[in-house]
C-alpha cells in the first residue's frame, strides 16, 4: 500500500442527494515510496535521455490521488530501467501526497489534498504563491510540463467503459490521436467550467506551438484491466515516436490500429446548484432524441441538446461547479 502522508485534507467526498455506486478495487495500488528520489532533484520524477536525438516525452500519472492504474505503468517502465531509443523520456507520479492517502476502505476519498490537481494549469495559478498543497506541487511539476514536446496523462473513470482519449480541440491534437491509436474511441473536447488541465497548459493549447497532449482514460479507477491499459498506451506512446527501446515487457492488452469514433463534445452539464440523474447512465449511451430528461439541477429538467446524443462520463460526484456529465455527438475523424 502507499506510505501515509504527513499531512492532507481529505475533501473528494460530500453528502449529495444521488447514492454512489462502489466498485471493487481489483489490484493492488504499488507501493511507490522506492521512487521518490528520481534522478531530477524533484521527487517522484524521472528523466532519462536516449542514444539519439529526439522528441521530449513527458508520461504523468496519479494528477488524482484515487487513479492507481497509471502508477502502475510507471511502475512497470522505471523496473525494467526502460530508456528510450531517442529523445528524452520524463515519468512523473504527480499528487503523490494525495495517493499516500489511498484506503481501499473508502478509495475515493485521496483524489486530491485541498482542490483538484487538475484544474489549476494556468499560468495565474501557478505563477503566485500556492494557495494549496495541490497548486505547490503542480508548481514544482510544471518545469518539465513546460519542456515537454508531447504530453501522455494517465487517468481512469468513475464508472466501467471503454478506454478513451481526451483529445481536446486543436487539429494537430486530434491528428496525433489518430497517428498513436491509444483507445478507439477519441472525444474532442475544451475541458471543464472549473480550470483548465494540465493537457491544456501553455504550448498544448496553442494553436501556433508544435507541443501535443492526450490525456487517456484507461478504463474504471480500480479495473486490473484499466492498468493493463495505461502501461499498453505508454508503450504505444513510444512505439509511435520512435522512441522504445529493442526490448521491453510487452503488453498484455492489444490497443486497436486506428481510432473507429471520434465524438464532439457539444454540452458539458456543470452543476449549478445540487444534480440528481433521471437515467441510469454510466457512459457510452446513445440517446437518439433531442429533448430527453437526463436529470435536474436544483430541480430543473437538464435535456439532451440534439438527437443521437452521446454519453460521455456521468459523474459520481454531483456537487455545485463540477461537470455532471459530457454530451456530444458523432464526427467524422478529419472534422
Amino acid at each position: 500500500m502507499p506510505p501515509v502522508a504527513e499531512r492532507g485534507i481529505v475533501t473528494e467526498t460530500r453528502a449529495q442527494k444521488q447514492a454512489v455506486i462502489e466498485y471493487a478495487i481489483e489490484f493492488p495500488p504499488p507501493d511507490i515510496a522506492r521512487f521518490r528520489d528520481g534522478n531530477t532533484g524533484v521527487p517522484f520524477v524521472h528523466s532519462f535521455e536516449g542514444a539519439q536525438p529526439g522528441p521530449h516525452l513527458l508520461i504523468t500519472a496519479l494528477v488524482h490521488g484515487n487513479e492507481p492504474a497509471g502508477a502502475v505503468a510507471l511502475d512497470r517502465l522505471l523496473s525494467q530501467q526502460l530508456r528510450p531509443a531517442r529523445g528524452r523520456l520524463t515519468l512523473a507520479f504527480a499528487n503523490v501526497d494525495a495517493y499516500a492517502r489511498f484506503d481501499a476502505t473508502a478509495p475515493r476519498a485521496s483524489r486530491w489534498l485541498d482542490e483538484d490537481m487538475n484544474r489549476v494549469w494556468s499560468p495565474d495559478i501557478l505563477g503566485a504563491p500556492p494557495r494549496s498543497a495541490d497548486v505547490a506541487r503542480a508548481i514544482a511539476l510544471r518545469p518539465f510540463v513546460e519542456q515537454a514536446d508531447y504530453l501522455l496523462d494517465l487517468h481512469t473513470m468513475q464508472h466501467p467503459n471503454e478506454p478513451l482519449l481526451l483529445a481536446g480541440p486543436l487539429a494537430r491534437s486530434r491528428e496525433f490521436a489518430r497517428m498513436t491509436s491509444l483507445a478507439d474511441l477519441v472525444v474532442v473536447d475544451r475541458g471543464h467550467a472549473q480550470g483548465p488541465r494540465m493537457r491544456d497548459y501553455g504550448g498544448f493549447a496553442d494553436p501556433n506551438s508544435a507541443k501535443t497532449a492526450l490525456l487517456i482514460e484507461c478504463g474504471q479507477h480500480w479495473a486490473a484491466s484499466s492498468a493493463e491499459v495505461a502501461y499498453a498506451a505508454s508503450i504505444r506512446m513510444l512505439e509511435r515516436l520512435d522512441m522504445a527501446p529493442r526490448v521491453f515487457e510487452r503488453p498484455a492488452v492489444a490497443l486497436p490500429e486506428v481510432p473507429s469514433r471520434f465524438v464532439e463534445i457539444t454540452m458539458p452539464v456543470t452543476i449549478k446548484h445540487d444534480f440528481v440523474f433521471a437515467l441510469p447512465l454510466r457512459g457510452g449511451e446513445s440517446i437518439p432524441r433531442a429533448g430527453t430528461i437526463i436529470g435536474h439541477d436544483g430541480g430543473e429538467p437538464v435535456v439532451t441538446p440534439h438527437d443521437d446524443c452521446f454519453v460521455l462520463m456521468p459523474s459520481q460526484r454531483l456537487w455545485a461547479g463540477l461537470t455532471a456529465v459530457r454530451l456530444g455527438r458523432l464526427i467524422g475523424s478529419a472534422n
